[in-house]
């Protein structure tokens, strides 16, 4: 399924993907047009976002920002009540 998604104001062009059952997963197929657009190609990693209102954003994989997230996150955990405080 590829619809394109006319633009409101302030959006850019969109195609509209579904996920479909591939194995016992599920994927996103994309299609020619949306890899050469994108300059995507098999193996492509990507993060998924969570963004306010219940949107997800894929974003391409950065290993320098994944390690440095995760040296946050353990930061956070082990020091949470200091954080806490800090906010305050």
């Amino acid at each position: 399924m590829n619809e394109n998604v006319q633009p409101s104001s302030g959006e850019v062009a969109s195609d509209v993907v579904q996920l479909r059952k591939i194995g016992n997963s599920l994927g996103i197929i994309l299609t020619k047009d949306i890899l050469a657009r994108f300059r995507l190609s098999e193996g492509d990693r990507f993060t998924v976002v969570h963004q306010p209102g219940g949107e997800v954003k894929l974003v391409p994989y950065d290993d320098v920002h994944a390690r440095g997230m995760e040296i946050a996150r353990r930061s956070f955990k082990k020091y949470a009540a200091t954080y806490r405080e800090l906010a305050k």
